[in-house]
């Protein structure tokens, strides 16, 4: 499971990614490049966060 994440929404976006998995995940930075593509899964915005297992 991967979910990308902007700075509002990255508390749910662990939330759910725990309650989903049953796991602890990881959660890293996104770079510069792939937060002009990459949009949050909650809203319109850039991502900045991405919450996965590996």
């Amino acid at each position: 499971m991967t979910i990308y994440s902007c700075e509002t929404h990255i508390g749910h976006a662990l939330d759910m990614f725990v309650a989903t998995e049953k796991k602890i995940p990881l959660m890293e930075n996104i770079s510069e490049e792939e937060k002009l593509s990459t949009k949050c899964e909650y809203c319109e915005e850039h991502a900045t966060y991405i919450v996965a297992n590996k």
